[in-house]
């Protein structure tokens, strides 16, 4: 019987375990913190992933996640202009989408080690080793989905690791006025803030800024008081939002270079392999469905001996870079009109004067249903 090794358990490395161990295949994932636990993230899934969560039966129904289907987009100034989501999506947490995955994984037979960090994984004779501070282990395949920087990232010597990245992300839940179907993403000098509902009523604020402006104050709060708050929009709902956190969640050094889909024979799944930028809101469906393509991958180089690892990473490559590869170049050129006035200005100008132009937006940004 073949043996999987998946390191980090978020929405790629969860529902791959899932899909592996519904075919008999021994699977073990090591996450370095306990469900269930919060994550930044836009907490956003269009709903181009709905038909393949409910043939597996792993969409988070019962817990009534937010139905959105309208899109509001402001400029630094707080001038706005809301369109349809032809698409849409659902809006739920992490805390508690992680941990209903977590929980199938375990019905499926998925074995965990958590609170624990790989440290070392080597390729030798069609065999890895994956090495912890207390563990060794070995494995058929190993597939990595540690999320948008790891510990491995600068084991593995990728190469955009390196590379110094001005981003922060900074995530809150509040209790706040925003309408159920409606998610926005508003501009502020140096970043831009995506706000939308998830279960329970609650809305999820998370927002990505320059290092700069974090430097520059005291404080998260005090900038957010000088730099958010010049969007009156950001203003209102931060000044009469209930925030349901102690202390936001914030992650550092967030990169949106490109990464490779397949490193020293490990197979990168979500984040890993590539990161969307977060104002197209796409990453969570991204991971989903990088989950499908390698899961059938490797359960098809369990099943066939005639099947080689250098075809499983060669066909897993070209399916990666024929879905997502397009999908991250156009984030990021989409960027580039967030984070300034006046740029930001001219995104909502088109929005309003030439709707076409951002409906090809969103397409671009989007998938098909798989």
């Amino acid at each position: 019987m073949k043996k999987v090794v998946i390191i980090g358990g978020g929405i790629a490395g969860l529902i791959s375990s899932i899909l592996l161990a519904r075919k008999g295949i021994q699977v073990l994932i090591i996450e370095k913190k306990s469900y269930p636990f919060h994550r930044v993230c836009g907490e956003y899934i269009s709903n181009e992933t709905i038909a393949f969560l409910q043939q597996h039966n792993l969409f988070p129904g019962q817990h009534n996640p937010a139905t959105i289907d309208r899109f509001q987009l402001s400029a630094v100034s707080g001038k706005n202009v809301v369109m349809p989501l032809d698409l849409g999506g659902f809006g739920i947490s992490r805390y508690t989408l992680d941990n209903f995955l977590y929980k199938h994984a375990k019905d499926a037979g998925v074995n965990f080690l958590l609170n624990a960090e790989a440290e070392q994984v080597v390729y030798h004779g069609e065999e890895f080793l994956v090495k912890t501070a207390t563990q060794s282990l070995h494995a058929d395949i190993v597939i990595g989905a540690f999320g948008k920087r790891s510990r491995m990232d600068v084991v593995l010597e990728r190469s955009f690791i390196r590379k110094r990245s001005p981003y922060v992300g900074v995530k809150y839940h509040v209790r706040a006025e925003h309408p159920a179907d409606l998610i926005a993403l508003h501009n502020f000098s140096g970043g831009y803030c995506g706000i939308s509902n998830i279960e329970d009523g609650k809305t999820n604020i998370c927002y990505l800024t320059h290092r700069d402006n974090i430097k520059k104050y005291k404080s998260i709060r005090e900038m957010e008081e000088a730099v958010l708050h010049c969007n009156p929009l950001l203003k209102n709902i931060f000044r009469n939002a209930d925030f349901l956190f102690e202390k936001p969640e914030v992650i550092n050094e967030i990169s949106f270079e490109t990464k490779s889909a397949v490193t020293d024979h490990i197979l990168m799944a979500g984040d890993a392999a590539g990161m969307i930028t977060p104002l197209c809101g796409n990453g969570m469906a991204m991971a989903m469905h990088a989950a499908k393509i390698v899961s059938e991958l490797v359960i098809r180089f369990c099943e066939d001996k005639h099947f080689s690892r250098q075809q499983l990473e060669a066909i897993y490559t070209q399916q990666w870079n024929r879905i997502f590869s397009q999908r991250l170049w156009a984030g990021r050129q989409i960027q580039k009109l967030f984070g300034n006035a006046w740029a930001s200005n001219v995104a909502v100008n088109l929005a309003i004067h030439v709707r076409p132009i951002a409906n090809t937006i969103m397409r671009n940004t989007h998938g098909d249903g798989f």
